[in-house]
């Protein structure tokens, strides 16, 4: 598995796996009705790379033998309470076999250096218990549920909030503690 920054001439690959994934996206991420065609995500990718130039969190690629598996990247990134949020998604021909939950160790980690920060989250339906199980293998404390906190289409869904702090982080990372597989 490799992990590399999209770059504009990535956006070809990319809209075809979201397009080959929307029916399963759709479920948990609200913004695939603002990707409708290459130019739309040739456009993302701009702006991940103007925030990525700014230290302001940046939008990757995850790669399995040069094949795009799906996408992971770090949300805009609040200087001053040094904290931050993830997101990702995975197409559904690399699904349950760790992928997922490697890659986010590997930019949490990346996360916690690069931008210095003190707390990360990650925010995901509840429904979505693939994601949240994630954030529980990697060792994310569960906050709590916001109540009808994201537009998904014609609804509102209820957000699981799991956090990671740096000095534990550190203290796990210290101990090699790597991710179970899922």
């Amino acid at each position: 598995m490799d992990i590399r920054l999209f770059e504009e001439h990535h956006a070809d690959v990319l809209y075809q796996l979201i397009d080959r994934n929307r029916p399963s996206l759709r479920e948990w991420l609200p913004w695939l009705d603002w990707s409708h065609t290459p130019a739309d995500t040739a456009a993302h990718i701009r702006q991940s790379q103007e925030r990525y130039k700014e230290s302001n969190g940046f939008s990757a690629g995850i790669w399995i033998a040069d094949n795009l598996a799906g996408a992971i990247g770090v949300h805009a990134v609040d200087s001053l309470h040094r904290s931050s949020s993830i997101g990702y998604w995975l197409s559904g021909d690399f699904r349950g076999g760790g992928v997922m939950t490697q890659a986010c160790y590997a930019v949490v980690g990346a996360a916690f250096d690069q931008y210095r920060l003190h707390r990360i989250e990650i925010r995901c339906t509840t429904g979505n218990k693939k994601s949240w199980a994630i954030a529980e293998r990697l060792g994310f404390s569960y906050e709590g549920t916001l109540r009808e906190a994201e537009w998904l289409y014609d609804h509102f869904v209820d957000l699981k909030v799991y956090s990671m702090l740096e000095q534990d982080w550190q203290a796990a990372s210290a101990g090699n503690r790597q991710p179970a597989q899922s």
